[in-house]
């Protein structure tokens, strides 16, 4: 059953690229590798830039089309579930990617086709 709709989804980004910036300061991540704590604030600013681009009724300039939008979370959602993997990230760095990466995949999973 899908039933996420490019409203809704337009409507999560935003909140989304905020706590990808803003969590990691707040759950101190980058006590295993760094890296999890930049790569989190990276991927946040790049989520809100796609955000401000992608043509919905939220985006600023409209100028990255929805499918191409839908297509780098699938890829942010890969990335984040194989990245504790790679860079041995542990406890709350990798639960933090796990979680994340799992949650990105059911939505880009559940958009209903419009």
């Amino acid at each position: 059953m899908k039933f996420v709709t490019k409203r809704i989804h337009a409507f999560l980004d935003y909140p989304v690229a905020i706590a990808l910036m803003v969590l990691p300061f707040l759950l101190g991540l980058g006590e295993t590798n760094p890296l999890a704590f930049q790569l989190s604030v990276a991927t946040g600013v790049a989520a809100l830039i796609l955000t401000l681009l992608t043509d919905h009724h939220l985006g600023v300039f409209k100028v990255i089309s929805y499918k191409l939008h839908l297509a780098v979370d699938f890829m942010v959602a890969i990335v984040f579930i194989i990245a504790p993997f790679i860079f041995s990230f542990e406890g709350m760095d990798a639960y933090f990617y796990w979680i994340n990466g799992i949650a990105v995949f059911i939505v880009v999973s559940l958009h209903k086709s419009e």
